[in-house]
């Protein structure tokens, strides 16, 4: 056993009790922000009757969230288990990883998709995932994949999973409630308050269709970029070479601008690197640091032990 594989992490890091109750206050935030969306798009459609069916859909979407956010994520981009006799590399490199961080071992998973990239996912560390794409797998040499299993492993172990999912899942229900809200608007929808309100309901429907999406984006801007700089740290700490995860991230930059993947825009802050186009207009609001700055952060990195 080498002097890397042989250094392991605290399991319970100087800081990580507040970074926990920061990390459950965010959730409970999330989740009412969403439960304030939600009624406001039923009482849009609805009226009062609306508001009503609206706060019973809230209840359901919050335990959902919470939940099976996780199980939406990998869904949602085809993501299949990896069998152990399939890649036993790849799992004895996770494996390697794990122990050095002192963490449970985590599902694999792999997205059939040619865009590079990677994410992690689930509510703790004992129920956590990372999966990553097959065109990942075709750029990267061992050395650099392991960079990037140790920056998804550092999320699991800085407990950035929960709340970053919880996110995604709120901004793709946000966006999907503003297409509702679009049609409903379109086929006369509204009820009680197009009489109660008027002019005035109409143009808080239109509000709502415009602002609820960017609502959604800027909540993740806020959230996601100072956990990438925080995972970047601890996952050149866990593998011991920050120049593996430098060096992988300049790969996948480059990646990813010739195969993007546009199709579900809200759910883009989860992966280690923005896997929208730079055509898409939502790559202005950025959920992740300029890479750049996080490549010259790694560059500057030196681990020591």
């Amino acid at each position: 056993m080498s002097m890397n594989d042989a250094r392991t992490f605290p399991t319970a890091p100087r800081g990580s009790a507040s970074r926990g109750l920061a990390n459950w206050l965010k959730t409970g935030v999330l989740l009412a922000a969403m439960t304030a969306l939600i009624l406001a798009v039923g009482q849009a459609l609805g009226g009062t009757t609306g508001l009503k069916i609206a706060l019973v859909f809230a209840l359901i979407s919050n335990f959902g969230a919470y939940w099976f956010s996780d199980k939406l994520a990998l869904a949602m981009y085809r993501a299949q288990p990896i069998p152990r006799d399939r890649m036993p590399w790849l799992y004895e490199m996770v494996e390697r990883l794990t122990r050095r961080a002192g963490m449970p071992m985590p599902r694999l998973y792999i997205i059939p998709s040619h865009t590079p990239n990677a994410f992690a996912t689930g509510r703790n560390p004992r129920n956590a995932a990372v999966a990553v794409t097959s065109g990942i797998l075709q750029i990267l040499d061992r050395r650099e994949l392991e960079g990037v299993i140790a920056h998804e492993l550092a999320h699991i172990r800085n407990r950035d999973t929960l709340i970053a999912t919880i996110a995604a899942t709120i901004a793709g229900a946000i966006s999907g409630l503003a297409n509702m809200l679009q049609w409903g608007l379109i086929f006369g929808g509204g009820g009680d308050r197009d009489r109660e309100e008027g002019p005035a309901g109409l143009l808080s429907m239109l509000a709502l269709i415009i602002l609820a999406p960017l609502a959604a984006t800027i909540l993740q801007l806020a959230i996601s970029r100072s956990r990438e700089f925080g995972a970047d740290a601890t996952g050149a700490q866990i593998c011991g070479d920050p120049h593996a995860l430098a060096d992988a991230l300049e790969k996948l930059e480059r990646g990813v601008q010739l195969f993007p993947d546009d199709g579900h825009p809200a759910t883009a802050s989860l992966f280690i690197v923005n896997p929208l186009s730079g055509k898409s207009l939502l790559r202005l609001f950025s959920t992740h640091p300029p890479t750049e700055e996080r490549i010259r952060r790694l560059r500057a990195m030196r681990i020591y032990g």
